[in-house]
C-alpha cells in the first residue's frame, strides 16, 4: 500500500519547563538520549518510515536548534523551519502557524516523544476520510510508564469519544502521533479564539464531529521524554526497544 504522504508536522516550540534540570540551558528537543537529541530521534524514525519533507515549528531557544540540523541535517530530509512566538498559548498555535507549509494529509508528532519507524509507517498508509484525523493509541496499559502523565483515550470501536489527561473512563493512550488534513486547522481555529489553544483542544472539536479515529499500534513501542524521570526511564529501555531497528544505524552515523 502506497504512503499516504511524506510531509510531517513536528511540534519543537515548548521551553520544556519540567525537564530543566537535564537541559543544561538546552531547548527540550535538542536534551540527549543516549546522546542524539530527542529531536533528532523523532527526525531519523520519520525518514527511515518514508517521509522527506518536514516542518519543524519552532520558539523556545529556537535558533539552537536551527543551528544544530544546519550542522546535522539528515541525508535527503528537507526541513523548514517556522517560527511560533506565540508558543506558550499552547501547542496548537504551532499548528496553526505552520498550516501554510502544508499540502494535503500530513503526519503530526511531538518533538519529545521517540517512536519506531513502523509505527510511522503505518500511520502514513491509512486512509484519511473527509474532514478528519487519525490518532495513533496505544491499548497496552500495563507497560507505560508514569500512567498518571499520559493522555487517555477512550475508543468506541475505531472512534474517539474522549480524550484529555484526567480521563477516569480510558481504554487507551494518545501516542502523540496523528494523520491529519485542513480539519485539523478548522477545528483549531474554532479553539484559539478562546485564547490558548492546545492540540487537545483541537481534537475534542474532531469528537464532536465524529471526525477522530484511533489507529491501535499494536506491540509498537513509544516513549513520552517530558520529565528527568522519563529521560532516565527512556534511557533503560532504549537498547530493548528502540536500537534494533533500522533506525539505530541512522543515528550512530548523525
Amino acid at each position: 500500500m502506497a504512503l499516504t504522504t511524506d510531509q510531517c508536522l513536528i511540534l519543537a516550540a515548548g521551553n520544556g519547563s519540567r525537564l530543566v534540570s537535564k537541559s543544561g540551558g538546552l531547548p527540550k528537543p535538542l536534551v540527549p538520549l543516549h546522546d542524539v537529541p530527542l529531536l533528532a530521534h523523532v527526525v531519523l524514525s520519520a525518514c527511515e518510515a518514508g517521509v522527506g519533507d518536514f516542518v519543524i515549528v519552532v520558539g523556545y531557544r529556537g535558533e539552537m536548534i536551527r543551528h544544530w540540523f544546519a550542522n546535522h541535517r539528515p541525508h535527503g530530509a528537507r526541513i523548514t523551519f517556522v517560527e511560533n512566538r506565540e508558543y506558550e498559548r499552547g501547542n496548537g498555535s504551532s499548528v496553526l502557524e505552520a498550516r501554510q507549509q502544508l499540502c494535503g494529509p500530513f503526519l503530526l508528532v511531538m518533538a519529545d516523544h521517540i517512536f519506531e519507524p513502523r509505527t510511522a509507517r503505518m500511520m502514513l498508509k491509512q486512509q484519511l476520510e473527509p474532514g478528519e484525523a487519525i490518532l495513533a493509541t496505544d491499548r497496552k496499559l500495563d507497560t507505560i510508564f508514569d500512567l498518571d502523565d499520559a493522555t487517555k483515550v477512550r475508543c468506541d470501536g475505531s472512534r474517539i469519544a474522549e480524550i484529555g489527561k484526567e480521563l477516569t473512563d480510558y481504554n487507551a493512550l494518545d501516542t502523540g502521533m496523528f494523520l491529519c488534513g485542513p480539519s485539523l486547522f478548522r477545528a483549531l481555529d474554532r479553539a484559539a479564539n478562546k485564547g490558548m489553544c492546545s492540540l487537545s483542544d483541537g481534537m475534542r472539536a474532531l469528537i464532536r464531529e465524529d471526525k477522530l479515529r484511533s489507529f491501535d499500534i499494536g506491540d509498537a513501542h513509544w516513549q513520552d521524554v517530558d520529565t528527568p524521570e522519563a529521560l532516565a526511564y527512556a534511557e533503560g529501555i532504549f537498547d530493548r526497544d528502540f536500537s534494533r531497528t533500522p533506525v539505530a544505524e541512522q543515528l550512530a552515523r548523525a
